[in-house]
Parts: structure tokens; sequence; C-alpha cells
């Protein structure tokens, strides 16, 4: 299964986030509560994670600035990018982005998102 990194402002996604990833057998390495952390987090992360579930709106550095930051950390990292704004969403594809999730969004997409990210992890 998956190692996960959890990027979001909000408490209560990493606790609901993260007990749907486990229950499907992934495990969340590093949580990050805005996007300076973020970066500064995953630059620390040996082995890096497979895969990281990256907030837009958060305070210090919004998500495609830490996604920015991560991607010139490891130009393989893969980013699911969840975020209300459409126009951010088609920004976060250009600028590399292996998925994005608009918000709200269902738990059984999240997870289904999870899984194909799994298997291009693996190919």
């Amino acid at each position: 299964m998956l190692s996960i990194m959890i990027v979001d402002d909000e408490e209560v996604l990493h606790i609901l986030y993260g007990k749907l990833l486990k229950h499907k057998g992934h495990t969340v390495v590093a949580s990050a509560f805005n996007g300076d952390e973020a970066a500064g987090i995953y630059r620390g992360l040996e082995p890096s994670p497979d895969l990281v579930l990256m907030d837009h709106r958060m305070p210090v550095k919004n998500g495609l600035e830490a996604m920015e930051e991560i991607l010139t950390i490891d130009a393989g990292a893969k980013i699911v990018f969840l975020t209300a704004d459409a126009g951010v969403a088609e920004k976060a594809m250009d600028m590399g982005a292996a998925d994005v999730l608009l918000k709200p969004f269902r738990m059984d997409l999240l997870l289904r998102t999870v899984e194909d990210a799994a298997h291009k992890v693996r190919d």
C-alpha cells in the first residue's frame, strides 16, 4: 500500500483522511498544516512518500506554492491537489499535480483517486 503525506490546515481533515486511508491499508507518514511546513517536512522525509494530498487554501504558503517547492525538491513527487477553485485546479495540473479533486468531494472519490495513484506508483 501507499505511504502518504497529508497537507491541510484543518486538523479534522487530517483525522478523517488518516482514518480512511489507514482503513484501506495505507500509511500516513507525515502531516503538515501549512505549505511552508509541508515543504520543510517533505525535504526531511527519507524515503519520500508515495503520494501527497495537498490542500490549496492554507496560511503562510498556499498549496500551489508548496507544490512548486516540493516538485523542486523531488520532480517525481506525486501530488493530489485538493481545492474548491476550478481555476486553481487547472493551474495545479499545469504545474505538475498528479490529479486534482474539487471540493467538496465524497470520500469514495478520494479513495478511488488514491487507488489510481497507487497503480501509477507501481508502474
